[in-house]
């Protein structure tokens, strides 16, 4: 990938990286984001336990990768799903607001309302699938979401 995003940008071609960024800063990927004019960051959950119960493994990595971008000055657009019961928590969608506003270079924050248009692909897989009795979040959820992230 580095040596695409590297031919891209000799070309004067935008680059935007789609990422939860949950890998540790390594000297790679160090390289591939200079090479990087946006990043599309997904944080899954703020709460770290929160985040090891929905995902399997703790935000660490996605929260220093934020940061590394910020002290680089790279163009975040932070992504959040709302998803009812598990991400949409007043207090830690408060905590995801102060966590974004210690960080300079966000140009956008997308907030995501869950919705289950996928949930045939698990079924067709033999699959159960995991959100089975998650409901799609309310308007009234989704404006104080949004309210809340200052959106």
């Amino acid at each position: 990938m580095i040596q695409l995003f590297k031919r891209l940008k000799e070309n004067g071609i935008h680059t935007c990286l789609d990422t939860s960024g949950s890998v540790k800063i390594t000297p790679d990927i160090k390289e591939l984001l200079s090479y990087t004019d946006l990043v599309l960051l997904d944080i899954k959950h703020i709460d770290n336990d929160k985040c090891i119960e929905l995902t399997g493994v703790p935000n660490h990595n996605t929260l220093n990768f934020a940061k590394y971008l910020s002290e680089h000055n790279i163009p975040i657009w932070i992504r959040q799903v709302l998803v009812p019961g598990i991400t949409n928590d007043e207090e830690d969608l408060h905590k995801l607001k102060d966590f974004i506003d210690t960080l300079n270079s966000v140009q956008k924050i997308e907030l995501l309302p869950y919705h289950d248009m996928g949930k045939f692909k698990w079924k067709e897989y033999g699959d159960k699938y995991p959100l089975e009795n998650v409901p799609i979040p309310t308007q009234e959820e989704i404006n104080k979401a949004k309210k809340i992230l200052g959106l």
